[in-house]
């Protein structure tokens, strides 16, 4: 089945109630942090892999976001769907999924972006990473 919903998400078994996991969620938070401290400058050479290390902190601030609801997401698809259906925010869904698609461009077929395209990636992904943490802190997690 391919999801086009969080219920879908649900039915398909691709996102699973867990009990909450508050300590891997803190974890979460300090490897996204890590990474995003970490990121180096961006540079033509650089620009493809510091939007890898950025969406990789968006996407481990929005595993905090389900793990402290009680789901644990299997695909990239679901948790986009999480962000447009449960938290009501498509507008971070409409920028999640444009790096989504970017990402899997980049990592499954191996079409690297030019410039000022990852530089636009990497300006969205932490447009993402300020909302997540927003909503991370405004839930208490």
């Amino acid at each position: 089945m391919r999801e086009a919903s969080w219920n879908d998400c649900i039915e398909s078994n691709s996102s699973l109630k867990i009990t909450p996991d508050k300590e891997k969620a803190k974890s979460l938070i300090e490897i996204a942090h890590g990474r995003i401290e970490a990121s180096r400058e961006v540079t033509n050479k650089t620009s493809n892999y510091v939007f890898e290390d950025y969406y990789s902190s968006v996407l481990e601030l929005l595993h905090v976001i389900v793990l402290c609801k009680g789901y644990n997401v299997s695909n990239h698809i679901c948790l986009g769907y999480y962000l447009r259906d449960v938290l009501q925010r498509e507008d971070l869904f409409r920028i999640f999924d444009d790096c989504r698609y970017k990402r899997n461009a980049l990592v499954y077929y191996g079409k690297t972006m030019d410039f000022d395209t990852a530089e636009k990636s990497i300006k969205n992904s932490r447009i993402l990473i300020e909302e997540l943490k927003n909503i991370i802190k405004k839930e208490h997690f």
